[in-house]
């Protein structure tokens, strides 16, 4: 798993995107951005940032679609990353997933759910990018991991009440 929190520093970016939209400060409504590197914005705007609901695609296949507040991605949203894909220069993370669920601050932070390519699942809470509170990670052979997740590890059954 720490290929994947190492991944979220690519989310960490969008807050800089956000800030440097260029030719938009103050601008509020629908608008689309395109930047030099290719990534574009689609959305809904306020003061020249990301505010309310929208779309960022990325050059190699990233794409976050959801909700945004102050140029950052708050609320619901997907985060989809193509496997094998360089973002920023380097390969964050071999293999596709599919992010869905709750942001806070440009991270995955709340209820979620996390699909990987090979067919790995896991369904439940996240804090600050990372598997963490109660949990359920389903591995394609058929094993399954249900109860306590701390910083991506697996801590053990949930205890019961």
């Amino acid at each position: 798993m720490k290929r994947l929190s190492l991944f979220w520093g690519a989310m960490i970016s969008i807050s800089f995107l956000c800030v440097s939209l260029s030719g938009c400060g103050g601008r509020n409504g629908q608008g689309t951005y395109t930047f030099p590197d290719g990534t574009k914005y689609v959305g809904e705007v306020k003061d020249g940032k990301p505010n309310g609901q929208g779309t960022f695609t990325w050059p190699d296949g990233l794409k976050y679609v959801g909700e945004f507040k102050d140029g950052k991605s708050n609320g619901r949203g997907t985060l989809t990353w193509p496997g094998g894909k360089k973002h920023g220069g380097e390969v964050r993370f071999v293999g596709e997933f599919e992010y869905d669920g709750e942001f806070r601050n440009d991270l995955p932070n709340g209820q979620g759910t996390l699909t990987y390519s090979d067919g790995r699942k896991y369904v439940g809470q996240f804090r600050d990018g990372k598997m963490d509170g109660t949990g359920k990670m389903t591995y394609p052979s058929g094993k399954v991991e249900d109860g306590v997740w701390k910083d991506d590890k697996f801590m053990g059954a949930k205890p019961l009440p």
